[in-house]
């Protein structure tokens, strides 16, 4: 018995295995690495059926045997013990058999400076009973934790970073506390730190602390003359739709047209029809600038114009009184709908109605200043959509002050051809509005890629281009009208 205490008392007091200490002296990763091959290489002493082993104290004195400290605190169990070790030996994973005595030994004795009581009952167990571990996990031989990180990652829980390094890790992505920054002066230091490293993340986030951490007035007043992160702010509260907060600061900043801008925003999330068009009529009287005021002004103008048509609409399609609503029912409400689409449905449904009515396209057009080229466009849509060719050929005629008429798009006469072949206008149509094309290259080919067969000879023989003329003969059917009159126009190449 003396012999192996003596070799156990040379074995723990090598220079290859010391005790664990929480002391600071060290560098801490290497002290953690210590106790854990310490008391890892625990398991080969125990496994001896000899109990009586010296044990070793966290501060490095012997104060006694395993098997003493565990008789001891059993206080006569000696017999259960010699059960479990036994049963332990031959598989057994029950831990039933252990003792259960209270202890008279506290942790405080047993551990000699501060330490984790989590963590010191842990290694305490680990040391006292290896085989334990069989009962969580069989596999595992290792008795402390995995202590793989790097020093410097080790010290990311450490609170003695500075504004310049906190920023830089949280910019490699690292989980830093900010709580540590409480005075005004290092909020501020960490704030311009963020700005300086260019990372829009970083920004928010600090930015996000000090909001929470700060007074409003006091943040205002350092975020004015921080004008990057100041925007970063203002970005932020309109995304999180902090409209109370954002509406704060910038009256404080005394950008009057901005929080009317903000006021004028909330208008979105209001359902109710009749309450938005109430709001937007006390928007108009905010500070906005002279060209946001009369937007405003045709957002309420339009709105309250929508509430009329749509009511009047949806009595004539429930009575069904128009046949147009019976042959084309709406598809969706006209409420809340821009001012173009407002339009398309006013040339679709209210076309020939006189310019005095609220839904006429003409009275629209009058009232919102609505370009020509817009119009024309958009009536040109509707019309062709319902295949009404005479609205087509009167939207696009006009009369000169002598009395003479003349087609005239102001969109072109090239866009009408395109959008006329989208809504599946017959050839006729189309080669009507394709012989008014100007550009030769573009009218022939647009003639051809439609087959406009009569616009293609056309323009081949006022360009005197028998060449193409007879490539083209091919491309017609045999026997055909077109096919004929090629023959008729190359004849009278000939006989001139």
């Amino acid at each position: 018995m003396s012999r192996v205490r003596a070799d156990e008392e040379e074995y723990w007091h090598s220079s290859k295995f010391r005790a664990f200490t929480f002391d600071d002296e060290d560098d801490e990763l290497s002290q953690l690495k210590e106790s854990k091959r310490a008391v890892n290489s625990l398991r080969d002493i125990v496994d001896d059926d000899d109990d009586d082993l010296e044990r070793v104290s966290w501060s490095g004195e012997p104060v006694g045997s395993i098997s003493w400290s565990i008789k001891e605190t059993a206080s006569g169990s000696t017999s259960s013990l010699d059960g479990r070790d036994s049963s332990l030996q031959k598989g057994s994973s029950s831990y039933a058999a252990l003792p259960k005595q209270p202890s008279s030994y506290s942790l405080s004795s047993l551990f000699k400076g501060e330490m984790d009581v989590n963590q010191g009952f842990y290694v305490l167990l680990s040391c006292a009973f290896p085989s334990l571990s069989a009962l969580t996990d069989t596999g595992v031989k290792n008795y402390a934790p995995e202590l793989r990180r790097p020093k410097a990652e080790y010290k990311d829980y450490s609170s003695d970073w500075s504004p310049k390094d906190t920023v830089r890790r949280m910019q490699r992505g690292k989980v830093c506390s900010l709580e540590r920054f409480r005075s005004l002066q290092d909020k501020l230091v960490l704030l311009d730190e963020a700005v300086a490293g260019h990372d829009g993340n970083v920004i928010t986030a600090v930015l996000i602390f000090l909001k929470r951490t700060l007074r409003r007035e006091i943040l205002f007043r350092e975020l004015e003359v921080r004008q990057v992160a100041l925007c970063h702010l203002i970005h932020f509260l309109r995304e999180t739709g902090e409209q109370k907060f954002l509406l704060d600061l910038l009256r404080f900043l005394d950008r009057t047209e901005e929080v009317a801008l903000s006021q004028y925003r909330e208008h979105l999330n209001i359902q109710d029809v009749e309450k938005r068009r109430e709001f937007l009529k006390g928007c108009i009287g905010l500070p906005f600038s002279s060209e946001d005021t009369s937007h405003i002004q045709d957002h309420y103008t339009l709105l309250e114009r929508q509430i009329i048509i749509e009511a009047n609409d949806r009595h004539l399609e429930m009575a069904g009184q128009s046949e147009l609503f019976r042959k084309y029912p709406r598809k969706a409400s006209i409420l809340n709908m821009p001012l173009v689409t407002t339009l398309f449905y006013s040339c679709f449904y209210h076309y020939t109605e006189a310019e005095g009515m609220f839904s006429s396209p003409t009275n629209l057009k009058k009232t919102f200043k609505i370009p020509d080229k817009q119009y024309v466009l958009t009536a040109l849509a509707a019309r062709a959509k319902l295949r009404a060719w005479g609205d087509v050929d009167a939207l696009l005629t006009t009369k000169n002050w002598l009395g003479y008429t003349k087609k005239k798009a102001p969109i072109g006469f090239h866009r009408v051809v395109e959008i006329l072949q989208r809504n599946n206008a017959p050839v006729q149509v189309l080669q009507e509005y394709v012989r008014l094309v100007e550009d030769v290259d573009t009218r022939l080919n647009l003639a051809t890629k439609y087959k406009c067969h009569d616009v293609v000879i056309e323009t081949y023989r006022d360009l005197k281009d028998r060449i193409q003329l007879t490539a083209y003969k091919c491309k017609v059917e045999r026997g055909s009208a077109e096919e004929e009159k090629i023959n008729s126009i190359l004849n009278n190449v000939v006989r001139n």
